[in-house]
């Protein structure tokens, strides 16, 4: 009897045993321990983007529990507004200045039923602060008295047309293109005069890289070896355009820089040699007998000098008229660029550079862009000043 019941608790201790051993693989299983059956996991998981991709593996292991991403539903393209466009850069935008200067006096001429001693008052006081000359002045209201005198006017509105067309037809003889080279005879040579602080390094960059952009290769000269800054701007705006480049050491001769410039173009095949001088020197040497110099030297190369052009700060009003009859009488000045006209109520300069000294205004600076350095348009010039 007691061997039956040793027989039947060995029994069951079997049964037990094996049912635990069986509960621990199952565990084991479901978990990927080692009594798992092996898998073959693909070294870089399947793009789940392709619907014919298998299904993905969960972490731990187990197939058919495939992660699925949730993503926010799509929302429809907005398509971006277009982009407004670029307005090109006009004398008449950019002169509200020198177009307020006047603009309180036609105001006032306008509002008179007829022409009085007070008009011609109102229009000699507009020109004057504008800077147009007292010679320009006069001259042209004493054309104008004429005319009303004669009755050819008689309304306020006539009279201000009348003004605007005087205006224009002083500016309108003026040969204002620029010399540009066509590459027969050597490197064409570009000085630039004007004193220090008018825009005369910058005015060189922008005209480097218009000329640039019209197909014609530049080298600029820093000719300016007085002013460390003035090298160091224009070597900035070189590199900017792509322009060769040629300097000297600071406070030395700027003709044999210029002339160094001159035969570099040559050697290269460049067209162009765009000058840079100094507008006041540190030394003993007078500015103009130096100026003198730069431009012999420049022509005794390869090269020649074909327009020397001063560059004019039009803030200066009357200052600038002083500078252009000094240094057009030393340099043989060829045109004006007249720089900051945005900036200005002066500018009526224009009229006593040209009438007076007869130097033709050829570019204008309005801004601080490449694109804000303008071809001068007599006609755009005059009808901005008289723009509503």
């Amino acid at each position: 009897m007691d061997l039956q019941w040793l027989f039947v608790v060995l029994i069951a201790v079997v049964v037990v045993f094996g049912i635990g051993v069986l509960v621990v693989n199952r565990r084991r299983a479901d978990h990927g321990g080692p009594t798992a059956p092996p898998r073959d996991r693909p070294a870089v998981p399947p793009d789940r983007s392709d619907p014919s991709a298998p299904e993905a593996e969960a972490e731990d292991g187990r197939a058919g529990d495939t992660l699925v991403e949730e993503r926010p539903p799509t929302e429809p393209a907005v398509e971006a507004p277009p982009a407004p466009p670029v307005e090109p850069v006009t004398l008449r935008g950019r002169m509200s200045k020198a177009r307020a200067s006047l603009a309180g006096a036609f105001a006032g001429v306008r509002s008179r039923s007829g022409i009085d001693a007070e008009t011609w008052d109102e229009l000699e006081e507009a020109l004057l602060r504008a800077d147009v000359g007292v010679r320009v002045t006069d001259a042209l209201l004493d054309e104008l008295r004429g005319r009303v005198e004669r009755a050819e006017i008689t309304e306020p509105d006539a009279l201000l047309d009348a003004l605007q067309t005087e205006m224009s037809t002083r500016l309108s003889t003026a040969d204002r293109s620029l010399a540009v080279p066509d590459g027969s005879e050597g490197p064409d040579v570009w000085l630039f005069v004007g004193v220090n602080g008018v825009g005369k390094t910058t005015t060189i960059g922008k005209i480097a890289q218009q000329q640039i952009t019209e197909g014609r290769s530049v080298l600029m000269a820093a000719g300016d070896t007085f002013r460390a800054a003035a090298a160091e701007q224009l070597a900035t705006w070189a590199e900017r355009a792509g322009a060769e480049f040629v300097r000297g050491t600071e406070g030395g001769d700027p003709s044999s820089v210029i002339f160094d410039g001159v035969e570099r173009a040559a050697a290269r095949g460049v067209q162009l040699v765009l000058a840079d001088t100094a507008g006041r020197l540190h030394t003993k040497t007078n500015l103009m007998d130096e100026l003198r110099k730069v431009r012999r030297v420049a022509e005794k190369g390869a090269g020649r000098v074909t327009e020397t052009l001063l560059v004019i700060d039009a803030t200066t009003g009357q200052n600038g008229l002083a500078q252009a009859r000094e240094f057009g009488e030393a340099t043989q000045v060829t045109g004006v660029v007249l720089s900051k006209l945005d900036g200005s109520a002066k500018g009526g300069i224009v009229f006593a550079i040209e009438t007076e000294l007869g130097i033709p205004v050829k570019l204008v600076g309005v801004g601080e862009t490449i694109d804000d350095l303008l071809p001068f348009d007599p006609d755009e010039f005059v009808a901005a000043l008289f723009a509503a």
